[in-house]
């Protein structure tokens, strides 16, 4: 079990970690990765356990979590809403007490930011925000992996960022300021990301309505789907509100020439992006889908073993 005489670590967001420590992150993934292709043993959480508990669905997130913990000698237990005393009215607070006291780390996919952050305050062990409504901290540490290995640091790159204000522009907003690079945010009215998140980092974000003018230049493209798990209701709505902000040819050629495409997936292919752009043969969506494992892992390291 983890030392429980000190107060644990927690990742609610990336705003939890200072940027040495990310970067410390961001480099033992890609060492893990390295050491993981070249078939050797390295089982730095041997006897430990992970509890996920998922109140919303994930292929990626539990998968890349189960064989993570494979990879590095210890075990995860996947536990759904039909699986905890959660699903049946126990408080928050009591459930985080109970699993830390049994297991190594903990991280939760959930709804609301406060409730993770209750099951965080009561918790022994770390807790992992494995998505929030607010926040997706772990496919910023995927993503910028993927930066790193194909292009160094991103420290003074321009990134864009097109499509709804949702939980993973909050968590690029967060990096912007952690890694020191600019953000453009491409949305319509109605969709933009939260005041308060913005402004923690105003210096290194901009709202530029007009996506081909804030794909001008910049390093990276990013997007997300358009109407996320939870908001299929709106469907039509978002697609008539969003039908201008589609990642394309046309947009990608405002970039710089080798400009970066990523997209956290499942994608919608003819809605928030094209098959001429997600599919291109040079393409590093998948390399990024990959690293959620590679990243987490250093993660979990920096985490359970400080």
């Amino acid at each position: 079990m983890t030392n429980t005489t000190q107060q644990p670590r927690h990742f609610l967001s990336l705003l939890d970690l200072t940027p040495a420590e990310l970067h410390k992150i961001i480099h033992r993934a890609i060492e893990l990765k390295a050491i993981l292709r070249k078939g050797e043993r390295h089982e730095s959480l041997k006897n430990r356990t992970l509890g996920m508990v998922f109140e919303k669905s994930s292929t990626r997130t539990r998968v890349s979590f189960e064989a993570g913990m494979t990879h590095l000698g210890g075990k995860a237990i996947f536990l759904s809403p039909r699986d905890t005393q959660l699903g049946r009215g126990e408080p928050i607070e009591d459930t985080a007490r109970v699993l830390s006291r049994m297991v190594d780390c903990i991280m939760v996919r959930t709804y609301k930011q406060s409730d993770l952050a209750l099951f965080a305050t009561h918790s022994k062990v770390p807790v992992i925000n494995a998505l929030t409504d607010l926040f997706h901290p772990l496919q910023l540490l995927a993503d910028i992996q993927t930066w790193f290995e194909q292009r160094g640091d991103i420290k003074g790159k321009t990134v864009l960022w097109v499509g709804d204000g949702n939980n993973m522009c909050h968590s690029y907003i967060n990096a912007a300021k952690q890694f020191d690079f600019k953000l453009h945010i491409a949305c319509p009215e109605g969709f933009d990301p939260e005041a308060a998140v913005l402004a923690s980092a105003k210096a290194h974000c901009e709202i530029i309505r007009d996506p081909l003018a804030a794909a001008k230049n910049v390093d990276l493209v990013v997007t997300d789907v358009w109407a996320s798990m939870g908001q299929e209701e709106e469907q039509a709505k978002r697609e008539r509100a969003f039908a201008n902000y589609q990642v394309n040819d046309a947009l990608m050629n405002q970039a710089h020439k080798d400009a970066l495409f990523m997209h956290c997936l499942p994608a919608h292919r003819g809605e928030e992006v094209t098959a001429s752009v997600i599919d291109r043969a040079d393409s590093i969506v998948w390399e990024e889908a990959e690293n959620r494992m590679h990243s987490q892992k250093a993660l979990l390291e920096f985490l359970i073993n400080g």
